[in-house]
């Protein structure tokens, strides 16, 4: 930039020109301009500041931040994740620095977000047909099957179960909030049982079905299709697709093969293995969780169904399709950067 305005200046500009053709303040294109006239060269320099010099380069901290994104155990240190002090000890170990504090490790890794001490569990996809089933399913959100537009006799249903949801009658009722005050859930209760909660989405009306059951299996999941093929506008759908993922409930061809000849209209799409998030359903239950379900405090398993049974109606009534936005471009990114990780292991 110094240069810009220095050659700018020779060609006759005016500081106000410069400024401008360089996207600088006026005072700054003076500046430079002075000083390279007073002390040529030289006087593009820094000038000297005052102060503590500094300590460490800017490569003795991409230095440390590089040690920051290896695993420890790539160096032979014996810890699962690094700490500050421990980069900071590694650091004067490995000949990066002489000496060095945590605080110091801390400022710069806070300045690229870099936080080796946290971390997040995640699934490698081991379909060697991820990309194909996957794709499928976006292709349904997107109202496309086999490369043709769905039309208005096509629904779409995305389906699961929510397991083991569990009624927790607190030994001391809860507390409601007050001032300066937070609910109060007591810590100890008793146990009332458990139960599933079965689920399916209408993706593009976003209309929810659902009922409870003592446990899943076929039976329940086969009850939960029929609660929803036995009602407008699906029994008179010309094709209606069920996403669901891999669970002993509807796995495999033998489900879709039961689905076939109990309701022709009906096409289960399998999502690939461990590929859950895809599946819209589980936003709801996440909604669910979060406003019915915590924090648990019911009497007794009728109580929670009645609970379950009573948000559904009341999420009806406002219901609306998720705002989805994740596409087969961003599919093909994310198995982009999983590729730089190692080859997808092949079914077994």
């Amino acid at each position: 930039m110094r240069a810009r305005i220095v050659l700018a200046a020779a060609a006759g500009a005016s500081n106000a020109a410069i400024a401008a053709q360089c996207r600088v303040h006026v005072d700054t294109a003076r500046k430079w301009r002075v000083r390279f006239y007073t002390r040529r060269l030289a006087g593009l320099a820094d000038a000297a500041r005052t102060g503590r010099p500094r300590r460490f380069t800017d490569v003795q901290a991409a230095q440390v931040k590089a040690l920051a994104c290896e695993l420890p155990a790539e160096r032979g240190v014996p810890l699962s994740r690094w700490s500050t002090a421990d980069l900071a000890d590694e650091a004067v170990a490995a000949g990066v620095v002489a000496d060095i504090s945590a605080s110091t490790v801390a400022r710069w890794l806070t300045a690229d977000a870099i936080k080796p001490w946290r971390h997040r569990s995640w699934i490698f996809p081991r379909d060697p047909h991820f990309a194909t089933k996957a794709s499928r399913v976006l292709d349904l959100y997107a109202r496309m099957w086999d490369g043709q537009p769905l039309d208005d006799g096509d629904f779409v249903i995305s389906a699961d179960e929510k397991t083991s949801i569990q009624a927790r009658c607190r030994c001391h009722r809860t507390l409601p909030p007050g001032r300066s005050r937070l609910m109060r859930v007591e810590h100890e209760y008793d146990r009332g049982g458990a139960l599933a909660y079965l689920a399916a989405l209408d993706v593009h009306r976003g209309t929810v079905f659902g009922h409870c059951e003592p446990s899943t299996g076929i039976s329940p999941f086969a009850r939960l299709v029929e609660q929803v093929m036995t009602r407008e506008p699906y029994a008179s759908a010309r094709r209606v697709f069920w996403i669901v993922d891999n669970g002993s409930s509807h796995r495999g061809q033998a489900s879709i093969d039961r689905m076939s000849q109990s309701w022709p209209t009906t096409r289960l799409v399998h999502l690939p293995v461990h590929a859950s998030w895809l599946n819209q359903i589980e936003i709801y239950f996440s909604i669910v969780q979060r406003k019915v379900v915590t924090p648990n405090d019911f009497y007794d398993l009728a109580d929670v169904e009645d609970r379950l049974t009573a948000f559904q109606d009341h999420y009806n009534l406002g219901a609306r399709p998720f705002n989805w936005r994740y596409t087969k471009k961003d599919l093909d990114g994310l198995l982009k950067r999983l590729a730089t990780h190692g080859p997808l292991p092949t079914a077994a």
